[in-house]
């Protein structure tokens, strides 16, 4: 292995040097690139950590996986009240999230080291972790080698491998499976995940089927402050589709659906909350032409006067869901794979996507099993969905019904988690 690490950073170090001047560039010109570039190369901070307790480490690459691991974190800080918790993340808006959500519950939120040798020994050296919790299939081969040189155990939790990534996997597996051979644990979503990672490498014996974190996330808002919330938002009453993580063309899609729908429900309002806030620009030049009467969350706008509202800052799409009648998720009408319906569904709301949803392809088979999820194949198909739920109040009803019942049967990883932690 450590031959196999002194390859892999003589290829990845020339790759850099040769892109050196695109990087650069890339350096300047996007903010987002330049987001803990320095902390990532090996200049971590001196982290306020008591060096007599043990330090539990947690990775969670972006937004998606921070909110994955959002109650795990929560139940490790319970079970284990006195340890060190450190949580890293790799991007900028992972950073505003980690922070908004668990800077109150870890001891050190920090960017995850780039893989070379002298920034994971840097950040090894600075945190000091006992044990490592990957969330999901991030394999960086410098981080775990090094890691497990020290005897420090990795274990790669959440772990999901779709089949269109698999077969990228499959194709390079020499170079993998030395590299899944250093983990402790690797727990993945599912079976179909588990049967694939066995393929690229994975050895059988540390590998196993922990369920999905994300089905044991938690309302964050109790009844009194959803109300609160509807209030604030000045809903009063009206019903709000809740289109969440829209790429480039899917709201062009639900302006247009929405639009004719409000013809025949003149109650209803949309919340549209684009992916990506580079696009903010670009969705308020489509509400514009829309000619629908709109508003911006960063404005503190309301739906009292208005159609719909963008929601235009971070960390709040997650209770917007509490108030809405169900939500469409984006992400599925383009090649982007879908992003994560539970985190409608949590609030009972049921949820409408397109039908490109590969990323959550096995939750999805979980959900379209019964009415807490409908994949739509057509724009047109997407507004005679929307209308039914709209118009029809029993299977309205019985949609609720269905998401709290996928709840209920696929809770646990949490404990899975935790149990794994104790026992090492």
């Amino acid at each position: 292995m450590l031959l196999f690490c002194i390859l892999y950073n003589f290829v990845v170090i020339l790759l850099a040097i040769i892109l050196l001047p695109v990087i650069l560039i890339a350096l300047a010109a996007v903010p987002k690139f330049r987001a803990g570039f320095f902390t990532k190369l090996g200049f971590y901070p001196a982290f306020n950590l008591d060096k007599n307790k043990q330090t539990i480490f947690f990775h969670a690459v972006s937004v998606g996986e921070v909110n994955a691991i959002e109650a795990l974190v929560k139940k490790t800080r319970e079970t284990f009240p006195e340890a060190n918790i450190v949580l890293s993340t790799t991007t900028k808006t992972g950073q505003e999230i980690a922070h908004k959500k668990l800077e109150k519950t870890v001891n050190a939120i920090t960017y995850f080291p780039f893989d070379f040798f002298f920034s994971v020994n840097a950040f090894l050296k600075a945190v000091r972790p006992d044990r490592i919790i990957i969330a999901e299939t991030e394999i960086w081969p410098d981080f775990v080698y090094l890691a497990n040189r020290k005897n420090i155990p990795v274990y790669i939790v959440n772990g999901r491998l779709s089949p269109n990534s698999y077969k990228g996997y499959k194709r390079f597996s020499f170079f993998f499976k030395p590299v899944l051979a250093q983990y402790r644990g690797i727990f993945m979503q599912t079976q179909g995940d588990v049967e694939r990672i066995l393929d690229v490498g994975a050895k059988p014996e540390i590998t196993k089927c922990m369920g999905n974190l994300k089905f044991d996330i938690k309302p964050t808002l109790d009844n009194e402050q959803i109300t609160q919330l509807a209030q604030s938002l000045k809903l009063n009453g009206a019903r709000m589709i809740a289109a969440a993580s829209t790429h480039k063309g899917e709201d062009e899609i639900i302006l247009k659906v929405f639009k004719g729908l409000k013809q025949q429900f003149p109650d209803i309002k949309l919340l549209l909350a684009p992916r990506h806030p580079e696009r903010y620009t670009k969705v308020t030049e489509l509400l514009e032409q829309s000619g629908l009467s709109f508003g911006k969350r960063s404005n503190n706008d309301t739906f009292e006067n208005n159609d719909v509202i963008m929601l235009d800052t971070m960390g709040e799409l997650m209770k917007m869901f509490s108030v809405c009648c169900f939500a469409f998720i984006g992400g599925s009408f383009s090649s982007t794979g879908g992003h994560n319906p539970l985190e409608a569904n949590i609030w009972g709301k049921p949820v409408l996507s397109g039908d490109c949803v590969f990323n959550f392809k096995d939750i999805y088979a979980f959900l379209t099993k019964t009415n807490a999820a409908k994949l739509s194949k057509t724009e047109e198909e997407l507004k005679n969905d929307m209308y039914k739920l709209l118009n029809d109040k029993d299977f309205y009803c019985k949609a609720c019904d269905d998401t709290h019942k996928i709840f209920e049967e696929n809770s646990g990883a949490v404990d899975f988690v935790i149990d794994v932690l104790k026992n090492s």
